[in-house]
């Protein structure tokens, strides 16, 4: 999913995660597992984040970098991963 929409995920600890605004605009799409909140846009379709819990049981964001303004994504050292082959 992440490569056909063009998403560049972050993960952080849910607290240190917040949502500024927004919160009434968003819808919640789930696929798979059915175990991740995959949230977007009502309105215009953006996918800025999703809500799981990590690999060790914690809450987790998924910050979709690419939906972030004024924030350079060159100065990022990227990490890819296959996730289609996981």
């Amino acid at each position: 999913m992440c490569s056909r929409t063009g998403a560049l995920l972050a993960f952080v600890p849910a607290a240190q995660f917040k949502l500024l605004q927004g919160e009434d605009a968003q819808s919640v799409y789930k696929f798979n597992k059915h175990v991740i909140d995959h949230l977007f846009c009502k309105t215009c379709g953006l996918r800025p984040y999703a809500k799981g819990i990590g690999p060790g049981g914690a809450e987790m964001r998924a910050i979709n970098l690419r939906c972030l303004e004024n924030f350079d994504l060159d100065k990022v050292e990227l990490k890819k991963v296959d996730g289609k082959s996981l």
